[in-house]
């Protein structure tokens, strides 16, 4: 599988509502970190749509600078979460049903105790 990386002025053409000085300050603060090139600066299609997501958060909701690297860290954080779980559900699925079974049903406990 190929990786596609893409421009300064690809990114600005796909992304008309993002300016290229807004651009430099999502790069000068690390919302984005594209990959340098002999060239410049190349960015990935992840960093495309984080870009799209902070530009309707900005202009959608008004968020301030602060206001955004929190919502940013939230989303970094439950991304992370969203890995780790799907690591452990494939790890349990190694497992023999007997151990399988015991933890859906240690889980199904604990969730009943959590919602008390």
């Amino acid at each position: 599988m190929t990786r596609r990386h893409f421009t300064l002025t690809q990114v600005l053409a796909e992304l008309p509502d993002l300016g290229p000085e807004q651009l430099e300050s999502y790069i000068r603060s690390g919302v984005v970190v594209p990959v340098q090139s002999e060239t410049g600066p190349l960015f990935r299609q992840l960093d495309i749509a984080r870009l799209q997501l902070v530009v309707d958060l900005a202009e959608g909701y008004h968020l301030d600078d602060e206001a955004l690297a929190m919502v940013l860290s939230l989303v970094d954080q439950l991304h992370g979460l969203r890995g780790d779980m799907h690591a452990m559900l494939d790890a349990v699925a190694r497992e023999p049903v007997e151990t399988r079974e015991r933890l859906r049903s240690a889980i199904r406990e604990v969730r009943i105790v959590v919602r008390n």
